[in-house]
């Protein structure tokens, strides 16, 4: 599964939004497979365990077509951990990529357009609207998805670099 970063246009912080891939690798030819939709990967995902994805499962494509995207360093991957819950009716999930491209962090945005962090903040806020029935705070989750490192671009693996050997000879020094 993999997403690409995005500026936002509030922010110099890149997020993960409807403008990158989403993609699911078939468990038979092993090629990816572009999803349409957060919602639909969000769906794949949910459930890849107990059916894992084939390229039977999207309209019109079969294992001998050839691969809707390779995976390369041409934009930054990132994987998710399989079963996550799938986002509550009327709540986004959001992931925003760090600077250092260490990891993206996972929030929720409300029906009220609220931005939320972490569980504590969900069980807040469902607390105060009551009109999200039947939504706990156990179907939210903010594990972080894995950033590939091989597809992290070079002025960033160079800049962990240079800041590691300056924080190696600080330490000698002492």
């Amino acid at each position: 599964m993999a997403g690409s970063k995005t500026p936002t246009s509030s922010s110099k912080r890149p997020v993960i939004s409807q403008n990158d891939i989403y993609v699911a690798q078939c468990k038979l030819c092993m090629k990816f497979r572009e999803i349409d939709a957060q919602e639909e990967f969000e769906e794949i995902l949910h459930k890849i365990k107990q059916e894992p994805f084939d390229c039977s499962k999207k309209d019109n494509c079969r294992c001998d077509d050839p691969a809707d995207i390779e995976y390369d360093s041409s934009r930054t991957w990132v994987k998710y951990k399989p079963n996550i819950p799938k986002t509550p009716k009327g709540f986004k999930r959001i992931s925003v990529l760090r600077d250092d491209y260490s990891k993206l962090d996972s929030y929720y945005i409300t029906p009220t357009g609220k931005q939320l962090r972490s569980r504590n903040e969900i069980a807040s806020y469902l607390k105060d609207h009551p009109q999200s029935n039947g939504v706990s705070a156990l179907d939210f989750d903010f594990s972080s998805p894995k950033v590939m490192p091989d597809t992290i671009p070079e002025f960033i693996v160079k800049q962990k670099d240079s800041a590691n050997k300056k924080v190696k000879i600080a330490k000698d020094e002492v």
